[in-house]
């Protein structure tokens, strides 16, 4: 069965180059050229992968990247957009993308980032349903939820999987890489810090309520979940 992908974008000449091109890779497309269309087209067709353009009318990428996550949507989320700046993609991957692609770009390289979301998507899926807790953090995979003595934490879906990983492999040691192919499937180029700008959120999460710094810094090494107290 082909996988469906929902392509998002007010540009007809960037629909028409996705389309063709995913069309060729075997791939089922869906379009919408503006966000409110697009998120009728997700809720009426639920897509595998959704290729979401930032600057569009009515509904921007980012509004609708927050509608489809706190809807409960997992569906893998490629951003494409022509800002280039550190603080829109972290805004975007804040809203629950899963990927940021900047324009212009090859489409070798997008049809490469859609592989690999896709690749990833049958691994979130099968996640264990088991609750994981570690001191007094807890989360639960089921129902997407995390507590921290009792208060539940807000985090966004990019969070909730790095903090998955974490509780997953208490008391060890992961490195950047590893972190980096675990949670987004592959290598950001060397002078991106989004795992950095991740690692402090979650922090910022887990410790608003007075607890104590679960999430370790292994200077050299990568990250631990420990309590060095």
């Amino acid at each position: 069965m082909r996988a469906t992908i929902l392509i998002i974008d007010d540009d007809e000449k960037i629909i028409s180059m996705l389309r063709r091109g995913l069309a060729f890779e075997g791939y089922e497309v869906l379009t919408a050229s503006n966000g409110a269309e697009g998120l009728k087209q997700m809720l009426e067709n639920d897509p595998a992968l959704m290729v979401l353009d930032v600057m569009m009318p009515q509904v921007d990428g980012f509004e609708v990247c927050r509608r489809v996550r706190e809807a409960g949507s997992s569906v893998p989320i490629l951003m494409l957009t022509a800002k280039d700046e550190v603080e829109n993609r972290v805004k975007g991957l804040d809203a629950g993308a899963d990927d940021y692609l900047v324009k212009p770009f090859a489409l070798e390289e997008m049809l490469a980032r859609v592989r690999a979301l896709l690749r990833r998507k049958p691994e979130s899926e099968a996640s264990t349903s088991t609750r994981l807790a570690f001191e007094d953090l807890t989360i639960d995979p089921d129902a997407r939820e995390v507590t921290r003595d009792g208060q539940r934490l807000e985090l966004t879906a990019k969070e909730f999987e790095l903090l998955h990983l974490f509780m997953q492999n208490p008391k060890r040691v992961l490195s950047r890489d590893l972190i980096m192919d675990k949670i987004w499937g592959y290598d950001y180029s060397g002078e991106s810090n989004v795992l950095e700008v991740y690692i402090a959120m979650l922090r910022q999460k887990t410790e608003e309520h007075g607890g104590k710094r679960l999430i370790q810094t292994i200077r050299g090494a990568g990250y631990i979940l420990r309590n060095n107290s």
